[in-house]
């Protein structure tokens, strides 16, 4: 909700403090197609020409990320401490049952219970692979923590791919538009010959393109690039909860106290309150 609030904040304020200041649209509408289809064409085919197929599906599907939000909720970091202390409880009771789990989370009593993190294929590996080097007496808390950490630099390196393409996209933009700007000059002074009047409107027409590359590189493309980022920095405290609860397991703490643990080190916004979460786990504790 707030992005389409924000965009409708830029076009109100920007062409509505050019109309009210005796500014007319006529020029920018009659530039607008020739302009537009300059400096945004070449803007996606440098667009295209500097990242790999998977960096350019990865951004189309992203850029939708800016009106839903982050992926993760407070409610599904519940689900996944709930998840974890019930992995945690079957590693430590019997750690031959934890094997079906992690073997085949897909068919997992477990993690069927939580269907959206099951369905990410990064939660569940990340959980799946540390609690199996767990039990090949991989336990050395430094070490697996050392190796998470890699892990999720790594992981983090590819959710801000996009973010990184559309800054790019964004820092060209105004050079473009420079280029269509002077693409328009240079047809003005072919027709130097025309009265003042025209060449106003073809001089007012070039500075269109100017005009285009810098509002679409402040007002959308570099804001949609910072948001992104913003997002795919508050993913990855979805994965950080899980590297926090498995290294405090395999420091032998009560699963109680991993889960606590886990939650503390949330985010204060998305963390799950105290009682729901208690709630939660003692519901998880009867029905076992």
């Amino acid at each position: 909700m707030l992005g389409f609030i924000g965009i409708a904040v830029i076009f109100v304020m920007v062409f509505g403090g050019y109309t009210v200041a005796g500014g007319k649209m006529g020029i920018i509408l009659h530039a607008l197609p020739y302009e537009m289809a300059m400096i945004a064409g070449a803007a996606v085919g440098a667009f295209l020409i500097s990242n790999d197929g998977a960096t350019v599906k990865a951004t189309l599907r992203d850029v939708k990320r800016v009106f839903k939000g982050a992926a993760w909720k407070t409610d599904d970091y519940r689900d996944l401490l709930c998840l974890l202390f019930e992995l945690v409880r079957v590693a430590r009771a019997n750690p031959i049952a934890l094997e079906e789990h992690i073997e085949n989370p897909a068919a997992s009593s477990l993690f069927g219970k939580y269907p959206k993190i099951q369905k990410d294929h990064e939660t569940v590996d990340l959980i799946c692979d540390t609690l199996r080097a767990a039990s090949m007496n991989y336990d050395d808390p430094h070490q697996v923590e050392e190796v998470l950490d890699k892990r999720m630099e790594a992981n983090a390196h590819h959710a801000q791919a996009s973010s990184h393409a559309l800054q790019a996209m964004a820092d060209a933009l105004p050079a473009l538009g420079i280029v269509a700007a002077v693409l328009g000059v240079i047809k003005t002074m072919s027709s130097i010959d025309q009265p003042p009047e025209i060449l106003g409107g073809m001089i007012g027409g070039a500075l269109v393109g100017t005009f285009l590359g810098v509002f679409l590189a402040y007002g959308f493309v570099g804001p949609f690039a910072v948001r992104l980022k913003a997002l795919a920095e508050e993913d990855s405290h979805f994965y950080g909860l899980i590297r926090e609860v498995l290294v405090a397991n395999l420091h032998a703490h009560p699963a109680n106290i991993c889960i606590e643990v886990g939650r503390q080190n949330t985010p204060h916004h998305l963390r799950p309150g105290f009682n729901d979460l208690d709630t939660a786990l003692r519901g998880l504790k009867e029905a076992a």
